[in-house]
């Protein structure tokens, strides 16, 4: 099952809506935020709440992102992740490093907030916590 990404611009912050797994040689997804942050946006929320399956190579693509996002001033809110993800998230402790919510409008908020304020965050995430999955 290939990913499919759909995007929209809510006040400001890109929303990006995925349906399917995010997994190995899906490249899809940082193509797209990469055309995006070309064209000058910074801020976003992904949607996975019809993303049921992200392998190693899937968190490895949502850190590299991340990575680059926060090298660039900006960020991203995951919405709506399954239970499956979020227990994903917390085996690999990066539920420590990205900020999820449950509802659009206070992603889309949470997002336009924290562009405002100082991101400069040092994380380090090791290679056996991507190994797990």
């Amino acid at each position: 099952m290939s990913l499919d990404i759909t995007s929209r611009i809510v006040l400001g912050v890109v929303v990006i809506d995925m349906h399917g797994r995010l997994c190995l040689l899906e490249v899809a997804l940082r193509a797209h935020i990469d055309e995006l942050l070309d064209e000058g946006h910074r801020d976003f929320v992904l949607n996975l709440a019809d993303v049921p399956y992200i392998d190693s190579f899937g968190l490895g693509q949502l850190v590299s992102i991340w990575t680059r996002l926060q090298a660039r001033g900006g960020q991203f809110i995951l919405l709506r992740p399954t239970d499956r993800i979020r227990k994903l998230f917390q085996i690999t402790r990066l539920n420590s490093v990205f900020r999820t919510e449950g509802e659009e409008t206070q992603a889309i908020r949470t997002a336009r907030r924290s562009s405002s304020g100082n991101r400069s965050t040092a994380v380090t995430i090791s290679q056996s916590a991507l190994e797990i999955v």
